[in-house]
Parts: C-alpha cells; structure tokens; sequence
C-alpha cells in the first residue's frame, strides 16, 4: 500500500500501480491521458480534450453521478477543490476509493507543480515533457500592456477577481485584471459598474468561450466602443498539455489589438 497525500493534505492509499482513473476534471483529463494513455476508466460529459478520448462519463463535475463512477471500480479518483463538490469526494472515499483532490491553483507555477505530483506520485511517471515546456514558457511575467475587465459569465455577469489561474496566466502575457485586489475570487458586479471600469481603470475587455460561450454576437454589445478580445477558454482556464500551446496563441490575440 502506497501512502501518498494530496494538496489538501488528505491521504490517498493506493493499492499497487494506478491503471483504472477517473477524473472529475476536464484539464487533469489531458494531462493524464496525454501523458498516460489508456489508463483512464472514466471522464466527465466535458472533458473534450484529447478529442479522440472514448471513455465512459460520469455525468458532470459539479454533479457527477458517484454510483456509476463506483460502478467502474477505479483505483484512483481526480478532483478539484474548486470544480468538485466535497460531499462527492467523502462518499467516494467511505466507499474506499482513492480520491486525489487538487488545490484551485492560484497560479501558473502553482498548477504545474500540483499535476508534476499527481503525475510523478500517483502515475509513478517521469515528468513529461510538456510539462518541462510549459514551465519554461510560463515563466516570465511581461510588463502590463492592458488592463482588463475579464467576464467569465452572463446571466448574471460574474468576473474573474483576486487569485486565480486565469488571471494568472493573462498576467504573465501582459493583461492585469482590473478586480485583481477584489476580496472575492469570482466577483458578481452589476454591467453599470463593468462600464465604470473603463472610465477609470480599464482599457481592455476580455471574453472566453468557456464556461460562458462569448462570441462576437453575445458579449461585446454590452460595451459598446470598448475595446475587446475574444480568447479561447481553454487556454486561459485549463492546466495542463494546453499551456504549451496557449502562450503564442494568446500573445498573438493580444500583438492584434
């Protein structure tokens, strides 16, 4: 029995090598895929990536259905703090099942570091190879070229706030998030106080496809003549193989404004 412990600091008891995972997040879905083909029992109705991934779901992350997930008997559970519910994690481990709960990452450096353990620690795998990139890549922070308002929902308008990855990553490529200093991590500020912002403090607005699907038709009109960049959200939400790719095709986004 191996004895590891996850970023919350709870035990993980694995019994031998880890072959059958189900993973609750669609970024630790990559990343473990891509880096340890064919384990994987079990995924989310939203994990998309690798595009030709053929596994059982589990419904969603928020609500994923545990009694199927029980049914495919893994040997190792992957959550997140943030994207997960607790009570989900506690009936999978009172069933005996392995859960590795990952910490909500605050940051770039932070995130890589929680998927080198899960990956080096639970998988017993040499660090990948695009994780060792996306080390590199991520780790100058540029100078500040805009600073942003940076929705992430309609319906209501929520925005991302102080200590996230999201915003972490639009930093390092040159984009300060405006509600950085917020008290709360996902703010829910009324539209009159986003167009506030652009009187003031902000000269940039930012819109991802997901969660929310932004698009040049949904979003933008709120704004009228503000200046706006629609950016994949897979690249400014997602921790894992993505990154590699994410750096050149946000700065690019950003070198057209």
């Amino acid at each position: 029995m191996t004895h590891l412990v996850d970023d919350l600091g709870e035990p993980v008891p694995l019994d031998g090598s880890v072959s059958r995972v189900v993973s609750l997040v669609p970024s630790l879905t990559e990343a473990v895929e891509v880096s340890a083909p064919g384990r994987l029992a079990g995924a989310t109705d939203y994990c998309t990536h690798p595009a030709a991934l053929d596994v059982p779901r589990v419904g969603g992350s928020k609500y994923p259905k545990v009694d199927r997930i029980l049914e495919l008997a893994p040997d190792l559970v992957l959550a997140n703090s943030e994207e997960n519910r607790p009570e989900d994690v506690e009936r999978l481990r009172a069933n005996g099942i392995p859960v590795w709960v990952m910490a909500a990452s605050a940051s770039v450096p932070a995130a890589l570091g929680s998927l080198r353990r899960i990956l080096t620690q639970a998988y017993e795998l040499p660090e990948p190879d695009w994780l060792v990139e996306a080390e590199e890549i991520w780790r100058e922070v540029r100078p500040v070229r805009f600073h942003a308002v940076v929705p992430v929902w309609r319906k209501p308008w929520i925005v991302l706030g102080r200590e996230t990855f999201a915003g972490d990553v639009l930093r390092r490529v040159g984009v300060a998030n405006v509600y950085a200093a917020s008290e709360e991590r996902y703010p829910r500020p009324d539209v009159e106080e986003l167009r506030a912002h652009f009187a003031a403090d902000a000269d940039l607005l930012v819109l991802p496809d997901e969660p929310y699907l932004f698009t040049e038709e949904d979003g933008p009109e709120h704004f009228p003549d503000e200046r706006y960049v629609l950016v994949s959200g897979r690249h400014i939400t997602w921790y894992g193989p993505s990154l590699v790719d994410a750096h050149a095709a946000l700065t690019d986004a950003l070198s057209a404004m």
